[in-house]
């Protein structure tokens, strides 16, 4: 093995500053850490940056999506196309309302899925179409919002990935509806949390309410001076509202954003490079349409058979390198529980060869070149290592 980092390379790292820890620090001796007017304040700016026309902060993505589909009405009986190369809390929720996914294939090359893939599923149960705007790209949204306009199905953007992402001039999230998330490995952070934004005011104001115990609009006003002590119910809710110590980030990374996605984008112009010649990596390819990539994490594919080994086992080789490294994703039909309810191997050709092939490399905006080059350094020896007898 040739000389290797001395450090270990993580696959992600929060870009935290010291804007960032006066803000939470600023709500810590406020007083107010829970939903209060940062948190008002972050909604807002959030919408004026995406330039949808309304907000919604909730403490995940995943609350999000889940307050989307119920207000929307899905439930038993219902279908959901969505991809399985995703992470499992969008099939999960469909699931859990009583509701059944269906699972189109992807593009092996954009690994989403395509407009002309999901039409065939489309049936009279059919009520929504989720489709992912993958790692930082967005999928075909002239054709999605088409087939939904055709067949009188709703669109959910699943824009966890796609904070700053454009397709053709359009921002995502500036029409429709979409949900992003702020986990720690995105664009921006705010810990956990994300954001429903929408055209239609109504769905919106439905998911406010359902977001905080099903309690009238502002209800977090209740223990400020012009608030009143009385809340009135009016649809059992959940426990889903992000915290103004979680919007304290928020409004300081946001400002920021252009400028992490440039680094990001620099990064990955260099990985493209410096991987370009290594025959056992597979890059994935960009998607046809005119569109701006904020190349939320850098994915490779490996060509096991070239490789002659596999995927795991190639990743623990580069772990000991220190080298770290993610899967983004195990496709959810090959997971226990909806291999043991009617799905499973053999079901999705294309994201199979991809959810057993996919890496995610380091990739956040505080990494150095040299970070880089000592990754791609790594992939090269241990692919020399395993070609060794």
């Amino acid at each position: 093995m040739s000389a290797q980092r001395r450090e270990f390379l993580p696959f992600s790292r929060p870009s935290i500053n010291e804007d960032d820890i006066a803000g939470v620090v600023e709500s810590l001796r406020s007083g107010w850490i829970t939903t209060g007017p940062k948190t008002a304040r972050f909604e807002e700016e959030f919408r004026a940056y995406t330039g949808a026309a309304h907000a919604c902060s909730l403490a995940s993505a995943t609350a999000g999506m889940h307050l989307v589909l119920l207000a929307l009405g899905i439930g038993e009986g219902d279908e959901v196309i969505t991809p399985s190369l995703t992470w499992v809390s969008t099939v999960n929720l469909i699931t859990l309302l009583g509701a059944r996914p269906v699972f189109a294939d992807i593009d092996r090359g954009t690994m989403m899925i395509t407009p002309a893939g999901v039409e065939p599923l489309i049936t009279e149960k059919t009520r929504a179409i989720v489709p992912v705007h993958y790692a930082g790209a967005p999928a075909d949204l002239d054709g999605f919002r088409a087939l939904a306009r055709n067949h009188g199905v709703h669109l959910i953007e699943d824009a966890a990935h796609a904070l700053g992402t454009r397709f053709g001039n359009e921002l995502i999230g500036s029409r429709g509806t979409a949900v992003f998330s702020f986990h720690p490995i995105k664009n921006i952070t705010t810990a956990e949390g994300g954001m429903v934004v929408g055209d239609d005011e109504e769905l919106i104001e439905k998911i406010r309410v359902l977001k905080f115990h099903g309690l009238g609009k502002d209800a977090w006003q209740r223990y400020s001076r012009r608030g009143s002590n009385q809340v009135e119910v009016v649809v059992p809710g959940f426990k889903y509202n992000m915290t103004d110590l979680q919007a304290s980030l928020g409004l300081t990374q946001l400002p920021r954003l252009e400028g992490f996605n440039r680094r990001r984008e620099e990064l990955a112009n260099r990985y493209d490079r410096l991987l370009a010649d290594v025959e056992e990596i597979i890059l994935p390819s960009a998607p046809r349409y005119p569109h701006v990539h904020s190349h939320h994490l850098y994915i490779v594919f490996l060509d096991t058979d070239k490789a002659g080994i596999g995927r795991d086992d190639f990743l623990t080789r580069l772990k000991e390198r220190n080298i770290g490294t993610g899967i983004h994703f195990r496709a959810a039909h090959t997971q226990q529980y909806y291999r043991e309810h009617g799905f499973g191997p053999g079901l999705l050709p294309e994201t199979e060869w991809v959810s057993e092939r996919l890496f995610s490399l380091p990739f956040f905006p505080e990494m150095l070149d040299s970070d880089v080059d000592d990754a791609v350094e790594a992939i090269k020896d241990a692919l020399a290592e395993a070609r060794r007898p």
